[in-house]
C-alpha cells in the first residue's frame, strides 16, 4: 500500500470498474431499483416478522438481511457506519452483471421459497427486479436495424442462388 491510498483501500479499489457495456442512465436505473428493492425489502421483512409462524418470522429476518446486502452494495453512503461498506461496494462494483443478476435474483428468492405469502412476493419483487436489470444489461446491447437488415440480406442469397440454379 502506498503512502497516498487512504487507508482500507487495496490495490485497485479506486480504479473505474471494467467497461461493461451499461449507458450512465442504465446503470443508475439499476442502483436506484436497488435501493428502492431495499427499502421495500426492508419494510415487508418487518411487517413479516409481526407473526406468530417461524417460518413466516424466518423470510422476514431473511428480507431485513437482503435489503441491508442491497443497500450495502448498491449505496454505501446509506451505510457510513460501516468501515468496510466501501470495501464491498467497490467489489461488487467490479462483479459482471450476470454476477450481480444471479446474486440479487438468488437472494431474493430465498424468502419466497421459505414461506410464500404476498408479503414476501411483493416485499422482494423489486429486489429481483433489480436482478433482472442487471441481467438483461449482460445480455448486451441489441443490434441497429441496418445490420439486422444486412445480415437477412445476407441469409437470403445463398437461397436466391439455389433457386436460380435448379
Amino acid at each position: 500500500m502506498s503512502a497516498v491510498e487512504p487507508e482500507g483501500t487495496e490495490q485497485g479499489d479506486t480504479a473505474r470498474p471494467q467497461d461493461d457495456g451499461m449507458t450512465w442512465w442504465y446503470r443508475w436505473l439499476c442502483r436506484l431499483a436497488g435501493v428502492v428493492g431495499g427499502i421495500v425489502c426492508a419494510i415487508a421483512g418487518l411487517w413479516n416478522c409481526v407473526t406468530v409462524n417461524p417460518l413466516n418470522i424466518a423470510a422476514g429476518v431473511w428480507m431485513m438481511l437482503n435489503a441491508f446486502i442491497l443497500m450495502l452494495c448498491e449505496a454505501p453512503f446509506c451505510c457510513q457506519f460501516i468501515e468496510f461498506a466501501n470495501t464491498v461496494a467497490a467489489k461488487t462494483d467490479r462483479m459482471k452483471p450476470w454476477q450481480k443478476a444471479l446474486f440479487y435474483c438468488g437472494m431474493a428468492l430465498f424468502p419466497v421459497f421459505i414461506s410464500f405469502t404476498l408479503t414476501t412476493f411483493l416485499g422482494n419483487a423489486i429486489a429481483f427486479a433489480t436482478g433482472v436489470l442487471y441481467g438483461l444489461s449482460a445480455l448486451g446491447k441489441k443490434g441497429d436495424a441496418v445490420s439486422y437488415a444486412k445480415l437477412q440480406q445476407i441469409k437470403k442469397q445463398p437461397d436466391e442462388e439455389k433457386e436460380m440454379g435448379t
